[in-house]
């Protein structure tokens, strides 16, 4: 399947890098919704190449969200509702009227942002390791707030440490991660992380009421268990999945086992959903 990174002008005034495999013409004759995918802070679209490679023949949309990645890094735009209004401004480019979205940790939180203030973009969520809430400074951010540049290698390699990694996860795609953290200065850290910290969760300002699937790692130290029951109870109908032996990485840990679970829900949905 086509397969290509293609740079979007946005009405905000950025630009951002989306990989995009497939057309919404084939789409449409699947009778469903393409596949937007939303990385975690700190990542890029990268991230979510072992997916990719896992899943059948959906289109899908892989942006680097404001700041990261490829994508162009003003000084300010980075509250939860401006990152969500963005991907708003890339489905019309796109020429998207609904997606199913899948967010990886924190892209979770900005996917459950997009669901509240957009219920009509989205045909359905998968929350992967997402948080209920972010609000409220973490004990990390002191750290992020000492940062300045360049961002050092060691500093970037002893921030994975945050997260335990119960299975073994290419070298490359570690690697990977480092390239992803070394691209965004240190405001970016800065900017990006309070964006998250100073929003009211999504699900205290509105409902999210379409087909949700939640995915989390039992291991997870950084989301508990407790939240994760909490956010189901919020999501009319959503269902949460338990990955045994898994940490709260559950998309570098399992991407085979998430892209059949994905797969799995997007084809009980009815067509045209």
């Amino acid at each position: 399947m086509e397969a290509e990174v293609r740079a979007f002008s946005l009405s905000a005034g950025i630009s951002v890098p989306c990989f995009v495999q497939g057309n919404l013409e084939q789409t449409a004759d699947d009778g469903g919704a393409p596949l937007l995918l939303l990385h975690a802070w700190g990542e890029s679209w990268r991230s979510f190449g072992r997916l990719i490679a896992s899943l059948p023949t959906f289109m899908i949309m892989a942006p680097d969200l404001r700041g990261h990645g490829g994508a162009d890094k003003p000084v300010d735009g980075y509250s939860l509702y401006e990152v969500a209004e963005d991907l708003v401004a890339l489905m019309d480019a796109l020429g998207v009227e609904s997606a199913h979205v899948l967010g990886s940790s924190s892209g979770g939180y900005v996917a459950q942002q997009l669901a509240v203030t957009h219920p009509d973009l989205v045909a359905s969520l998968t929350l992967v390791g997402a948080p209920l809430s972010l609000h409220g400074k973490p004990p990390f951010a002191n750290e992020v707030e000492g940062l300045s540049d360049p961002i050092s290698e060691s500093w970037m390699r002893e921030s994975l440490a945050w997260y335990r990694l119960l299975h073994a996860v290419p070298t490359s795609y570690i690697e990977d991660r480092v390239e992803d953290g070394l691209a965004m200065p240190a405001s970016i850290w800065k900017a990006s992380l309070r964006g998250f910290y100073e929003a009211v969760p999504p699900t205290e300002t509105g409902d999210i009421s379409v087909p949700t699937l939640m995915l989390w790692g039992a291991h997870d130290h950084l989301v508990p268990r407790q939240h994760q029951e909490t956010l189901a109870g919020r999501i009319k109908g959503a269902r949460l999945k338990i990955y045994e032996n898994t940490g709260h990485l559950v998309l570098w840990e399992c991407p085979e086992r998430v892209a059949e679970d994905v797969t799995s829900i997007l084809r009980e949905l009815p067509k045209g959903q």
